[in-house]
């Protein structure tokens, strides 16, 4: 398991009133309770609280959808197998900044990213993202240590051009080293005729009251 760290040590953590954080890990997990601070804070901000008309963005299809985003690799995004091994491929590497512009080609714009965890006190955690929040928080994170992440098994269902993928991954901090952390990740993609956008990805880790199914660890060898 991770160990707990003290507090003040960047964007991928807070305190939680005890002196200590919850653990690090996931494809988004190293983030932290700095999380619950942001959820926090923009539901005070929200229009609701400060008593004004909610607003919602605008859609965009088609054209208009790929103009909001940088231009992808025409391999990243041929294909469902393409897209997923891109996804864990653009935040895996040496400490140090990542190719965000890369990673922005394969979400849409509106894009979120889901976090659950388990307090200490065994309540349930949900933190919500959107692509420039884990842009800037994953990024500090980066800078700092090395990351690797890595699909164990991905489970795909599809009907008509929406695919869900439950994908099991291993976070390591150098290629072959030992996983400090496996889990779940549940992505939702489209695939607009021209090519595969992946709309959230919502994520859970294991822990000993939360393993990881046998079908989604047999491939773990490979990986090793």
């Amino acid at each position: 398991m991770p160990e707990e760290v003290a507090t003040g040590c960047g964007g991928m953590c807070g305190g939680l009133g005890d002196g200590k954080i919850l653990r690090r890990g996931g494809i988004l997990k190293r983030l932290g309770v700095v999380l619950l601070l942001t959820v926090v804070a923009l539901a005070q901000n929200s229009p609701q609280n400060a008593g004004l008309p909610e607003t919602k963005p605008a859609g965009a299809q088609g054209a208009d959808l790929a103009s909001q985003v940088p231009s992808p690799r025409a391999e990243d995004v041929k294909s469902l197998d393409n897209i997923l091994l891109a996804i864990y491929d653009v935040i895996s590497g040496p400490a140090g900044d990542r190719d965000w512009k890369r990673f922005r080609s394969l979400f849409v714009p509106q894009a979120r990213f889901t976090q659950t965890m388990k307090a200490p006190d065994g309540s349930v955690v949900v933190n919500l993202l959107g692509v420039d929040d884990f842009v800037m928080m994953a990024g500090d994170v980066f800078k700092k240590d090395p990351f690797y992440e890595n699909a164990i098994v991905n489970r795909a269902q599809s009907f008509g051009n929406v695919t869900q993928v439950f994908s099991s991954y291993e976070s390591r901090r150098a290629p072959g080293a030992k996983p400090f952390e496996r889990g779940i990740n549940s992505i939702q993609l489209i695939n607009d005729g021209k090519r595969w956008w992946v709309l959230s990805i919502l994520w859970d880790e294991e822990r000993p009251d939360n393993p990881l199914p046998a079908e989604f660890a047999a491939e773990a060898a490979k990986n090793k």
